[in-house]
């Protein structure tokens, strides 16, 4: 690699992982304010709260990646276009493939990335997500449960304890279960434990009464009791509850799923999708730096504008990406159309090699451009006389 590829690589290299870090971060914000719910509601502490929802950042670097890499690959060529730099390497007889070689290597090097976090990381984070999640609700009462206050397990029920002892033990606890429409249950104890064992987690109220009211009658309907299970379990699901998803399937599982699993019986067709999508991911990068540097990569002069290239890129690489995401969604049952995304990614990197190879400037037509600089003046007018 020489000095100029060298340049070239540090430069978009650099840009694209300030991109990728600037989007992943303000997007996993964003995700992990959904679950704000982990330290209000349920009494998690911030580590476990940024703890988990971090958990979804190789996926969100899965999908960010490549839209950071074209932003990284437009931003290098723009600066150099700006600063003459790709003129004097045209001028000195430097090959546009040459050039173009350069940032492949960047290219290549973010396809690794996202090959790993495809077959791996995604599918590992979403797993531990889940597993984090049902451990969580699974000591709902030991981490969830304040004393004094009333604490929603699920809608329709609500617990509510007054004390807490060192040992353990529940005192004062209040129970209402809404969920059944035609019966209301409030149970009311002295004393409680939590017990975990093979068939699930359960609260066992000592000491208390059992009133169930109907809408059909004016009182309810007490009993007293000595000891009484409520099971917990219906609100966590239990580690044996835990089912992943197809998304949640590392790549080895998909090329070979197991015939019994009874999702894979259910779904083959999304497991095809979801397979392809991830064995077609990591040439999404080669493909919008093949895009990009047909549009951007050719020598112009600073009185050529570049607008009309950036959006042709842009274009480029929407549709392409469009064209994938239905082809994954609708491949799921019609399988014929997973081969849409191959199809329009070889076309992308025919036309990219031929333009870079042959050295062609792409333009937009003279009347195209004539009427977005007409449009654009005459916004331009009607903001500066307001």
């Amino acid at each position: 690699m020489g000095s100029i590829s060298r340049y070239i690589f540090r430069t978009t290299f650099g840009a694209f992982l300030v991109v990728l870090v600037s989007l992943t971060a303000v997007i996993w914000v964003t995700q992990a304010l959904r679950d704000v719910d982990l330290m209000t509601n349920q009494g998690q502490t911030v580590l476990v709260f940024v703890g988990i929802t971090g958990l979804i950042i190789p996926l969100l670097v899965l999908v960010i990646a490549p839209i950071a890499l074209l932003i990284a690959v437009a931003h290098t060529l723009n600066k150099m276009s700006t600063d003459s730099e790709i003129i004097v390497m045209n001028a000195a007889g430097m090959s546009p493939w040459l050039l173009f070689r350069a940032f492949m290597n960047v290219a290549i090097v973010v396809a690794i990335l996202v090959t790993a976090i495809s077959a791996y990381f995604a599918p590992k984070g979403l797993r531990m997500l889940r597993d984090w999640l049902t451990e969580v609700r699974a000591n709902v009462v030991s981490t969830i449960v304040q004393p004094g206050r009333f604490t929603p397990l699920e809608a329709g029920v609500t617990i509510r304890i007054r004390e807490r002892r060192p040992n353990g033990q529940l005192v004062g606890i209040m129970l209402d279960d809404r969920r059944n429409p035609k019966e209301r249950l409030t149970v009311l104890s002295e004393t409680g434990n939590l017990i975990d064992n093979a068939n699930g987690t359960f609260l066992i109220l000592q000491n208390g009464v059992v009133q169930r009211r109907e809408p059909t009658r004016t009182e309810p309907a007490m009993v007293v009791f000595d000891r009484y299970a409520f099971d917990l379990s219906q609100f966590s699901g239990g580690a044996s509850a835990v089912k992943y998803s197809i998304r949640e399937r590392y790549l080895w599982q998909l090329l070979s799923p197991d015939p019994n699993d009874p999702l894979y019986a259910e779904q083959p067709g999304q497991y095809r999708a979801e397979l392809c999508d991830r064995l077609i991911a990591p040439l999404y990068p080669l493909a919008f730096v093949a895009i990009a540097f047909a549009y951007l990569g050719a020598p112009r002069t600073t009185r050529q504008s570049r607008t009309m290239s950036v959006l042709g890129a842009v274009a480029g690489v929407g549709v392409l990406r469009l064209i994938g995401f239905v082809s994954t969604v609708f491949g799921a049952t019609v399988p014929w159309m997973l081969s849409l995304q191959f199809i329009a990614l070889a076309i992308a990197f025919v036309f990219g090699f031929l333009v870079v190879r042959r050295g062609l400037i792409l333009e937009a037509p003279a009347f195209l451009t004539r009427i977005i600089t007409a449009v654009t003046e005459r916004f331009a007018q009607r903001f500066a006389t307001q």
